[in-house]
């Protein structure tokens, strides 16, 4: 069948974030008639607010690292993202009109850094092509095979030819990521993965003093070295905050599924930090065994290696005195301080969340306990860290998803 001779197919994207859009844009694309849904008064919250930093795209890195990103699902996630990667987001950011740059740490922005801008000129396209919105209903799940959503003037249901689910996992509550939907799938055979904090701070015991002193005060130069779940050993460089209540920032949650899982696993974990990752353990031990005169070891790590302020605050919170004073011990610890993580922060308060839909459950994008429903983006069991690799993998998901869904009524019609 040709869609000159056939009515298009009726197709419902529910939720209107990155991949529930783009979803609707490839199905549109397709010919086919959509409606998207969002519980929220408008779409894209968590993508505007995503933007207010400046909003990262996607990364400019070689394919292959791009790839291994994804960690242990960055095989399920390549599919997608070999027909979507990152040059084509640059190019279809383009093609609405926005110019993108590279930064200097690889991540790609739009010139002006704002996220306003690229989401009113897609709206703008998704309504000329046909897309209607519905705001404010918010999905409840099945009712005698229709989709029932609650609005404000009560149930409404709806009837598709298919569907696409594009619901977030469960960060970000308020702008509608809440995993309401976990159990509605659960209820239909589907396999959901519990829904996890990724990118996110952890907690820390800190002391009264160390916490009242120093939180909110940034690590710079610093790099941390941790144990996967595997027991290997991962060392990154960067940059992390302290908090009252303990440590957060990108060095850190570029390290969070490994933290994360290994609390799971264990109760707590501890991360070493490198306070001075630009010295050798050789250096470290030379200058700390100087001879100081009369001056306080304080001030004789200030001069000789640049440890002041929060970096000097942290030796004397994790080691004891008699360490301190043991010129040894001492260099040691700068080079290697332990510090133990007890839980990650609540997953209301991650970036994103790991977790989801099980992959195994799905044929492309389609469920197989549910023929004819699709589902792309967060809600999928998978995580990335920060640095435009979340929103790439929701396109790249979302602009499959839309693909199947017409394919897959083609066949079946």
């Amino acid at each position: 069948m040709t869609h000159t001779t056939s009515p298009p197919f009726h197709i419902a994207v529910i939720g209107g974030g990155p991949a529930g859009l783009m979803a609707a844009q490839a199905a549109t694309e397709q010919g086919a008639r959509v409606e998207l849904f969002d519980a929220m008064p408008s779409v894209g919250r968590k993508f505007l607010l995503a933007g207010r930093g400046g909003m990262n795209i996607t990364h400019a890195e070689g394919y292959q690292a791009f790839v291994s990103r994804y960690g242990r699902q960055a095989n399920r996630l390549k599919p997608a993202l070999d027909q979507f990667g990152p040059q084509k987001v640059r190019d279809w950011v383009h093609g609405l009109g926005v110019d993108t740059f590279v930064g200097s740490s690889n991540r790609v922005f739009p010139t002006d850094m704002k996220a306003a801008p690229l989401l009113r000129a897609w709206l703008h396209r998704l309504r000329e092509a046909g897309v209607q919105f519905h705001m404010r209903h918010r999905w409840t799940g099945w009712r005698d095979g229709q989709l029932a959503f609650a609005t404000p003037d009560g149930e409404r249901r709806f009837t598709f030819d298919a569907v696409i689910l594009a619901l977030g996992g469960g960060s970000w509550a308020r702008l509608g990521s809440d995993g309401a939907w976990v159990p509605l799938l659960q209820g239909q055979g589907v396999a959901v993965q519990a829904l996890a904090p990724a990118n996110c701070g952890f907690d820390v015991d800190w002391s009264a003093h160390f916490s009242g002193r120093h939180a909110g005060e940034p690590l710079t130069t610093v790099a941390i070295t941790a144990r996967d779940i595997d027991g290997l050993t991962i060392k990154r460089q960067g940059q992390f905050v302290i908090t009252a209540g303990g440590v957060e920032g990108s060095l850190i949650y570029a390290l969070s599924a490994a933290l994360r899982e290994q609390i799971a696993a264990e109760g707590s974990t501890t991360i070493w930090l490198d306070l001075a990752p630009d010295h050798s353990q050789e250096r470290v031990f030379e200058e700390v065994t100087r001879p100081r005169g009369a001056r306080s070891m304080s001030s004789h790590l200030q001069s000789r290696l640049g440890i002041k302020g929060v970096k000097s605050g942290l030796l004397r919170e994790c080691l004891n005195a008699a360490d301190f004073a043991d010129e040894a011990k001492l260099a040691r610890a700068i080079k290697l301080l332990p510090v133990t993580l007890i839980r990650p922060r609540p997953i209301d308060e991650a970036i994103s969340s790991a977790g989801g839909v099980a992959f195994d459950g799905i044929d492309g994008c389609m469920l197989r306990a549910m023929p004819g429903v699709f589902v792309a983006g967060e809600m999928l069991d998978w995580e990335a860290p920060t640095g435009g690799y979340l929103l790439t993998a929701c396109l790249a998901q979302g602009k499959a998803a839309g693909e199947q869904a017409v394919s897959w009524l083609e066949e079946h019609s």
